[in-house]
């Protein structure tokens, strides 16, 4: 009886066997074939993540245009609302203000060049040194 029951014992352990590594045989492709598509709906979620990331960084960037548009025109009806109070003509003090405000601007930018200041007439740069300054023509 013990034969028997060992017997039956291999055969139901060899049963189980063949059953396990046919549902193997089946259900590893079938898993294989689920993970991929699992893989790939994931790459496709990453690269439409990455797609909005992309879109609103341009919509950022256009924004910060337009905003830096505007600001010129300001910039630009400020110089011409300044250009009124002079009459269209732009005085040695304006000029020395200019110039003072774009040093202001190049030193708070760490920009600003070594500069060699030499006297002029009211600051306004010879452009000519061939012709006679106004001073030496008063002097002559």
């Amino acid at each position: 009886m013990e034969k028997r029951n060992i017997g039956k014992l291999i055969a139901g352990v060899v049963v189980i066997g063949f059953v396990f590594i046919a549902a193997l045989m089946f259900g590893l492709p079938r898993y294989n074939v689920w993970q991929q598509e699992m893989a790939g709906k994931a790459e496709m979620a990453k690269a439409e993540q990455n797609r909005r990331i992309l879109v609103e960084e341009a919509k950022a960037k256009l924004e910060a245009e337009k905003l830096n548009a505007q600001a010129e025109i300001e910039r630009a009806k400020g110089m011409a609302e300044a250009m009124k109070l002079e009459n269209g003509t732009l005085s040695e003090t304006y000029n020395q203000y200019l110039f003072i405000r774009t040093l202001e601007k190049l030193a708070d930018k760490g920009d600003l060049p070594q500069i060699i200041y030499v006297p002029t007439n009211g600051m306004v740069p010879v452009m000519d040194v061939s012709k006679k300054s106004p001073v030496k023509q008063m002097q002559e």
